[in-house]
């Protein structure tokens, strides 16, 4: 092997960047509108955008040579309690220590991904009570300055006798810290007075709504956007992978009736996710034409509905262009702008007075990074929070010559032994 002298270091003021600070300075960062500029972050937020070289700062500087600079991912659809439960022996363990712990480890893992904000929806009811949800909020509480971690409260039953429980401990979760109400109206006997309470709730507590629901049924979803438009702080639904299974025109029809609630889809391109049975993707391009306000997260991360989910909005971006037809730019504001909005959260653009939420991935080009999204840095509220850098190497051999960034950039003489590629992705 041998090593790329050209590959970037670890900056010089790694330490500096990582703690709080007044001042933090990103340098040499391409922006996809293809200018190389200078970012200075303060308080939180982003202070000046500059051409490379006009900034200066008082604090740390953070060399970004090489890297995209993007408003950064957020995550609006996790599972948190069921998190990284899928190679556990037996059933999965509600006890609250072991639903903190993976709730601390996946919001951790989809910040290393660049996912600065995670909405999580926690199971609430049954024999487990509102315990899941208590442990989530002390991972949240955990979290504090590396993500922000917001949670929806999800009961099973809401409807007659059974459900009373359920809508009680709604009120309860509200309470206790849910910003969120949720739910999954399919499940119920009645998903109509399912979607009916939850709506009181919402009204009540002046809180977002956020459903599963698989939408193959058009009737339901008229009635869903017949209530819940207006309602105000917002409603969001998914994933809604029925929608590709209806014939077209219902589909089309149920697509504008939804567009004009102005309710949000969360569509999860990686897959399903445990409250909802049924596999494959929403019709993203038809909810887009139709005006539908769209976003997309990840569902399950390693639990038994994905046992292979990944938790990354990246890949969330690159299977809405590769498999979705989405332009590159579309696919990841689906999974930063639009996550960000259906989160109610501020929107966040590389230019002075935005937040200093930002997601680095080596490359030069949006493209290229949805399909070689592997070294990362991630800011939050103006301070560097995670790295994760990626280094692949190549053995001497005559076949790796002409790869690009190898390590040895003009052509050994004949019969002089190849150079050792060293490439940085």
């Amino acid at each position: 092997m041998s090593a790329d002298s050209k590959q970037p270091q670890p900056p010089d003021d790694w330490a500096a960047a990582t703690a709080d600070s007044a001042s933090l300075l990103l340098c040499n960062a391409r922006l996809t509108d293809g200018r190389t500029v200078d970012v200075r972050l303060g308080g939180g937020r982003i202070e000046a955008v500059g051409t490379a070289g006009s900034l200066t700062a008082a604090g740390a500087r953070v060399d970004l040579a090489g890297y995209l600079l993007l408003p950064a991912a957020a995550e609006p659809h996790a599972h948190a309690d069921t998190a990284l439960s899928a190679d556990s022996p037996g059933p999965v363990s509600y006890a609250s220590d072991e639903v903190q712990r993976r709730a601390t480890e996946a919001a951790l893992l989809q910040l290393g991904h660049g996912a600065t904000a995670l909405r999580a929806h926690v199971r609430i009811g049954d024999v487990q009570g509102l315990g899941p949800l208590e442990a989530v909020l002390q991972a949240r509480r955990s979290l504090r300055g590396l993500a922000d971690l917001t949670t929806v409260a999800v009961p099973r039953l809401l409807t007659g006798a059974a459900g009373a429980d359920g809508l009680a401990m709604l009120r309860d979760a509200v309470k206790m810290g849910a910003s969120v109400v949720g739910g999954c109206p399919d499940l119920d006997p009645d998903p109509a007075g399912y979607v009916e309470a939850v709506l009181e709730v919402a009204a009540e507590q002046g809180c977002p709504v956020d459903l599963h629901t698989d939408g193959d049924d058009p009737a339901r979803l008229a009635r869903l956007a017949a209530m819940a438009g207006g309602l105000r702080p917002g409603v969001t639904i998914g994933p809604c992978a029925g929608l590709a299974r209806l014939p077209a025109e219902a589909a089309r029809r149920a697509a504008d009736q939804l567009a004009a609630a102005g309710i949000t889809v969360v569509c999860l391109p990686q897959g399903g996710c445990g409250a909802t049975e049924q596999r494959g993707t929403a019709p993203v391009r038809l909810l887009r034409a139709a005006g539908v306000r769209l976003a997309a997260g990840s569902g399950a991360l390693r639990d038994v509905s994905n046992p292979v989910g990944r938790g990354d909005p990246l890949e969330a971006a690159y299977l809405l262009a590769s498999l979705g037809g989405l332009p590159a730019q579309d696919a990841y504001g689906a999974v930063s702008t639009a996550a960000r909005a259906a989160m109610g959260l501020p929107e966040v653009r590389v230019e002075a007075g935005f937040p200093a939420e930002l997601l680095a991935v080596r490359g030069e080009r949006l493209t290229g990074v949805l399909s070689l999204a592997y070294s990362r840095i991630v800011v939050h509220r103006g301070r560097v929070v995670a790295r994760t850098s990626a280094v692949r190497e190549y053995c001497d051999s005559a076949a790796a010559l002409d790869l690009p960034r190898q390590g040895r950039t003009e052509r050994p003489e004949p019969g002089s032994p190849p150079a050792g590629p060293d490439v940085r992705s």
